[in-house]
């Protein structure tokens, strides 16, 4: 018989943390922390494999789950002396959600089901409370109406919103008994009007019900939208874990919150979170209500001394001290915890590796080494590698002057600026169109999830350093400030209103995640720093990698960002960029109109000098290191200009009739330039185009040798090449110009010539191809869409599709097409490493700076990768981690 549930509590568990997959993040780490000896509220999980079968059998379950459910709420009622159901001394439990992988406020829970009109009065005498029963009861019928009944939410809140105005209250702990059952019978009205159908008073009835919508919410839309956002796949859907109640609701003796062990924006080490008293957990991660500090650094750092659960508290807060010291040497990583006070009693109901912004990251990561928890090479493991990029951008430029509106809390650090959006459909539109927006909401919801990912940063008037906003932004690494409460947000007028201002979608703010202000208007930045545990950690991936890390940069500043990043090397130096300054297009189009080898050598003249410059600047920046060069590769037709105005323009400038600009821009057009007059083509029909570049090479490396006394070795990649003739007869000719370079100067210059592999044929032709070549680097974008058949630019109005349907496991242009576009690389390195066994390979496409592409570079045994100058730490991370997966 197949075990669809797992139990836990008492000091025991059926499972383990090792059993994510099956049971789920929440529900390995509630069998674990059951195992330890913890105070975790008895439950049971019901695995995923029931998710995968609900799906598979049309939204059935396994015959045989009932019974063994029956059997586990059997288990729960001898653990808490009281029976599911029972008018007298009813057992409620919570139903909750719990996928392999965290996916915070994605899915649904339902708390205190088992209530009905018999039940709550069973539970208001237990508790000898009966505000705190009906309080629970309006809550269980809120959640149940909206996530299994599909009630809109806004009509249970609107209903509440009428009770408090009637009762003259502002918030919902003032309500009173009698107010509080009325919201019951209000709230039962509004289910039987918008589902035609009763309240279920049978509380079996309610928990399949609840069950079935946890299922369920594992394919919403949000959900979907998530796990492709955070590259989730290969899981066999949630488990559903049912859990006894425990209650922070019942008065001011009991609390609920959120915690961390460390502080995760930041890092630091030091308890971090908050919790609000007489309140149930959803109340502090929906933002209804702005909780408390936990701990009394906290609330003097925020002006709230007094207030901490460390003071209002203090055996509740010993306890969970000791808890959090227990989790975090166990688990070694940072925990978040949530946890509930009944009646001065501590439970703990979930542990899990917290999210934490990349700068939190990197901070534990080093200090758990420090303090022995770790090894480095752990600590790298720990690291995504993406998370990088955080680091590596600007922040707010200290000296500049600041218009601050107001302050809210400092969610998730980094600064930002951009136009309000005030919905996230909005936000997702506008970002699409190219316009960089500020999503700002009251709060957040889980259904924002694509608006958020959109916008550049996100600002709330509402919630906490943990509500939804703030978890969600963090592990995207957007700046993000929440709980503004000075905000006045009219989401359907568009506007903002803060004091006296009132802000439109066309108004400029900028906020910073790390103080927790708004800013009216856009503020200037500065770049980070990059030392202390940034450079620890890259020392220790560097002394781990195999792979060395190059760069595609052709400007002297980007060279130099690589640098300051990390690169060893220029894997990919674009030419054709040089090409488009103002000060040189016009000896282009020159070159381009000449209509004899003569004029177009005599419009080459004037480059040469341009491009010999170029080169010098960069072999100089690069100080010896290794330098790839790129011959020209895109067609002509690029360079000319497409608008008879354009045209009117350059025929005046270069003195050619007009007829003749309008005639060659005619004669060049071409129905599929990405396969016709580009690249090595460009080299073999118009020779003097490559041999001036070639010249502009090594004359510039010559200077540069002569100048500094070191060593420059250029590498001359050939592009598109795709018969072994061309680079054949390309390389007589590359070399026939080093050679007159040397005489003229006197002094033999070390060079190589390569090709880029980006043709299929040329992989398959790589043995013959590498008689000429030492080197080979591979342009994946191109060779990518040749292999596929696909056109990078045009593939995204149907990729979502491809990738929803698991046609692809991955958008080829982003992560490489280990089976097709791999496999071709495979078949090149062995082709040419049988002719040339030193024959050096990397890659350039923009494949070299992700994590799942540089871990196939790895596995084949490439030499280096080659990427964009900010994904440079990215691709020596992601290096290191790939050699320790090979070495385990």
């Amino acid at each position: 018989m197949v075990q669809w549930v797992y139990r836990f509590g008492d000091g025991r568990a059926d499972g383990q943390a090792g059993m994510k997959q099956l049971l789920g993040g929440k529900g390995a780490n509630l069998a674990e922390m059951a195992s330890l000896g913890l105070p975790v509220p008895p439950g049971f999980t019901i695995t995923t494999e029931v998710c995968s079968y609900f799906y598979e059998h049309n939204r059935r379950y396994p015959d045989d789950l009932s019974a063994q459910v029956l059997a586990a709420l059997e288990f729960l009622e001898s653990s808490m002396g009281a029976s599911f159901g029972d008018p007298q001394n009813p057992l409620l439990v919570s139903v909750r959600s719990g996928a392999p992988v965290s996916m915070p406020g994605m899915m649904d829970t339902v708390l205190n089901l088992g209530l009905n009109d018999q039940t709550v009065e069973g539970l208001a005498s237990r508790a000898e409370d009966p505000r705190f029963a009906y309080d629970s009861f309006r809550r269980f019928l809120q959640m149940y109406g909206d996530v299994v009944l599909g009630v809109d939410h806004h009509l249970f809140e609107e209903a509440l919103d009428d009770a408090k105005r009637h009762a003259g209250v502002t918030l919902d702990t003032e309500l009173d008994i009698a107010s509080l059952e009325r919201v019951v019978g209000e709230y039962k009205s509004i289910i039987k009007r918008e589902t035609g159908e009763p309240f279920p008073e049978d509380p079996l009835k309610q928990l399949w019900g609840s069950v079935g919508a946890v299922f369920s919410s594992w394919m919403t839309p949000r959900a979907v939208t998530y796990r492709r956002l955070h590259d989730i796949s290969g899981i066999l859907g949630t488990a559903v874990n049912v859990q006894a109640m425990v209650f922070g609701n019942m008065g001011p003796t009991s609390s609920t919150g959120v915690a961390f062990t460390r502080n995760p924006s930041t890092g630091e080490r030091a308890y971090y979170g908050e919790y609000l008293i007489n309140a149930q957990g959803e109340d502090v991660v929906a933002g209804i209500r702005t909780p408390q500090p936990l701990s009394k650094a906290m609330s003097e750092g925020g002006g709230l001394a007094g207030q901490a659960l460390e003071e209002t508290m203090p055996n509740a807060y010993a306890e969970l001290s000791k808890v959090f010291d227990r989790l975090e040497g166990h688990y070694k990583e940072m925990q978040d915890i949530e946890f509930t006070v009944q009646r001065h009693k501590l439970y703990i109901l979930q542990t899990r590796t917290g999210k934490r912004t990349a700068s939190a990251a990197l901070k534990i990561a080093v200090d758990m080494v420090d303090e022995g928890l770790l090894s480095p090479e752990d600590a790298l493991s720990r690291i995504e590698p993406g998370s990088l990029d955080q680091l590596l951008h600007p922040t707010l430029d200290p000296k500049a002057e600041r218009n601050i509106l107001t302050r809210g809390l400092p969610a998730s650090p980094g600064a930002v600026s951009g136009r309000l959006a005030f919905d996230a459909d909005s936000a997702e539109r506008r970002a699409a169109a190219g316009e960089g927006v500020i999503l700002v909401r009251t709060e957040t919801s889980p259904d924002d999830i694509h608006g958020m990912h959109a916008a550049r940063g996100i600002l709330t008037a509402r919630g906490g350093m943990t509500s939804h906003a703030a978890v969600v932004a963090r592990g995207m690494g957007k700046p993000c400030v929440c709980g503004a409460a000075d905000l006045e947000v009219r989401s359907g007028d568009k506007k903002l209103r803060v004091g006296s201002e009132e802000l439109g979608e066309d108004d400029v703010v900028t906020i910073d995640g790390g103080d927790g202000s708004l800013m009216l208007g856009e503020v200037p930045t500065v770049d980070p720093e990059l030392g202390g545990d940034f450079a620890r950690l890259m020392e220790w991936a560097d002394a781990m990698r195999r792979l060395r890390v190059r760069t595609n940069a052709e400007t002297p500043e980007d060279v130099r960002t690589a640098l300051r990043f990390g690169a060893e090397g220029i894997g990919l130096c674009r030419t054709e960029h040089m090409f488009f300054d103002d000060g040189r297009i016009l000896a282009m189009r020159e070159m381009i109109l000449a209509t004899d080898t003569d004029g177009r050598r005599a419009a080459l003249a004037k480059i040469l000098p341009m491009q010999k410059g170029d080169f010098v600047e960069i072999f100089e920046i690069m100080a010896g290191l290794p330098v790839t060069i790129r011959l020209l590769d895109p067609p002509l037709h690029e360079f000319l200009p497409h608008s008879d105005d354009e045209m009117e323009r350059v025929a005046e400038a270069t003195g050619t009739p007009l007829a003749r600009v309008k005639r060659r821009t005619s004669e060049l057009r071409e129905s599929n330039p990405m396969l016709g007059m580009r690249g090595c083509r460009l080299g073999v029909v118009f020779p003097e185009i490559y041999e001036m570049q070639a010249r502009a090479i090594f004359e510039a490396a010559h200077e540069v040798a002569a100048k500094s006394g070191s060593t420059v070795v250029p590498e001359v990649m050939v592009p598109l090449v795709g018969a072994s003739k061309e680079l054949e007869l390309l390389k007589q000719r590359i070399d026939a110009v080093a050679a007159q370079v040397a005489e003229e100067k006197g002094q033999q210059l070390d060079y190589l010539v390569g090709t880029m592999i980006e043709v299929p044929r040329a992989a398959l032709r790589a043995d013959v191809i590498a008689e000429h070549a030492a080197f080979f680097s591979f342009g994946t974008n191109d060779l990518t869409q040749m292999t596929l058949g696909l056109s990078r630019d045009d593939s995204g109005s149907f990729m979502e599709s491809y990738l929803r349907d698991e046609i692809y496991p991955a958008d080829p242009f982003q992560t490489l097409d280990v089976q097709g576009v791999g496999r071709l690389i495979e078949i090149a390195r062995d082709g040419g490493r049988k002719t040339r066994p030193d024959l050096k390979i990397g890659i350039c496409g923009e494949h070299g700076g992700d994590p799942r592409s540089i871990m196939f570079c790895e596995q084949t045994g490439l030499e280096y990768v080659s990427c964009s100058p900010y994904r440079v730490p990215i691709a020596r991370l992601s290096a290191a981690q790939a050699a320790l997966k090979g070495r385990s």
